[in-house]
C-alpha cells in the first residue's frame, strides 16, 4: 500500500480520537453536534480516497470520490434533469398524494369500526408486497413516464403513513376525551381541536419514513421502463456502459437529495410538534 492509504489510515485515527473527545466532553453542546458528524463524515471520504490510491483500485470497482465530484461537476445538467424526472416528478408528486390519501383515509378508518377491522389488514397485507413486483405492473398500467413511479411511490407510503396516523388518532386517554364530552364537543371539533394535534408526532413519524421509501420506489421502478431521463434509468444504462463514477453520481444526488427531505420533514416536525416532550429538550 502507498503512502496515501497509510496517511488516510493515519488521519482516520487522528479524527477518531478528536471525535471521541469532542463527544466525551462538549457532547451536549449544539456546535459538538455538529462538529462531531462534520468531521466523521470527511474522514471517511478521506479515508475512501486514501485507500482506493494507495490499494490501486479500479474506478470499475469503486471509484475515489474526487472522480465522483469531478464526475458530478461535468454533468451537471445531466443530473439535475435526473434528478427533476425522478425527484421533482416521481417521488414528490408521489409522496403528496400518497400521504394526503393516507391521512384522509385514517380520518375514514376512525370514523367506521368497519374499515378499521376491514381495511388495516389488508394495508398490512399490500405493504409486504415486494417492489420488484408491484413496479412492473404500474409501469404498464400507467406508462413509461413519471407518473407510473409516482403510482408506485403512493402504493409504498401510503400504508406506513396511515398505521401511524390511525395509531396517532387513537393516542388520546379516556379522561381528554370525557373532558371533550363535557363540553358537547361534535366528532369535528374533538377531531381538530384534540385528536390532531395528538397524532401529529406519529403522523411525522410516518412521514419520515415515507420520505426513504418515496426515493427508492421511484428509483426503482426506473429500472422498469422510464424515457431518457431518471436516476434509475441513469444507473441501470451507466452500469451497462462501466461508467461507475456516473452512477456513483446519481446516488451521490439520491442520497443528498433523501438527506435533505428527511431533515426538511424533521424542521417541520420541530415546528408544529413544538409543545411535544420529545421537542422539549431540542
Amino acid at each position: 500500500m502507498s503512502w496515501e492509504g497509510w496517511g488516510a489510515l493515519a488521519f482516520w485515527a487522528l479524527t477518531t480520537a478528536i471525535n471521541f473527545t469532542v463527544a466525551k466532553r462538549w457532547g451536549r453542546m449544539r456546535w459538538a453536534k455538529l462538529f462531531v458528524p462534520t468531521l466523521f463524515g470527511i474522514t471517511l471520504l478521506i479515508l475512501w480516497e486514501g485507500l482506493v490510491r494507495g490499494l490501486s483500485v479500479s474506478p470499475v470497482i469503486l471509484p475515489a470520490p474526487s472522480a465522483i465530484a469531478a464526475k458530478i461537476a461535468d454533468n451537471g445538467a445531466l443530473l439535475w434533469g435526473d434528478f427533476r424526472q425522478t425527484i421533482l416528478k416521481g417521488a414528490l408528486g408521489g409522496y403528496i398524494i400518497g400521504c394526503g390519501a393516507a391521512v384522509l383515509t385514517a380520518i375514514a378508518v376512525d370514523r367506521s369500526p368497519f374499515l378499521q377491522r376491514g381495511l388495516l389488514p389488508v394495508g398490512n397485507f399490500v405493504a409486504a408486497l415486494p417492489i420488484v413486483g408491484i413496479a412492473p405492473i404500474l409501469v404498464m398500467w400507467f406508462g413509461f413516464d413519471w407518473q407510473s413511479k409516482a403510482a408506485v411511490v403512493v402504493v409504498m407510503v401510503f400504508f406506513p403513513v396511515l398505521v401511524n396516523m390511525v395509531a396517532g388518532l387513537e393516542a388520546t386517554d379516556s379522561l381528554q376525551r370525557d373532558l371533550m364530552a363535557t363540553y358537547s364537543a361534535s366528532y369535528r371539533q374533538s377531531l381538530l381541536k384534540l385528536r390532531l394535534p395528538a397524532a401529529m408526532p406519529f403522523l411525522f413519524n410516518g412521514l419520515k419514513i415515507a420520505t426513504t421509501l418515496a426515493l427508492i420506489g421511484a428509483i426503482v421502478a426506473e429500472f422498469f421502463g422510464s424515457p431518457t431521463a431518471g436516476m434509475g434509468f441513469r444507473i441501470s444504462t451507466a452500469v451497462g456502459q462501466l461508467d461507475l463514477p456516473l452512477v456513483w453520481s446519481e446516488i451521490a444526488v439520491a442520497a443528498l437529495a433523501g438527506s435533505g427531505f428527511f431533515g426538511l420533514m424533521a424542521l417541520i416536525e420541530k415546528a408544529v410538534t413544538f409543545w411535544h416532550p420529545s421537542q422539549r429538550g431540542n
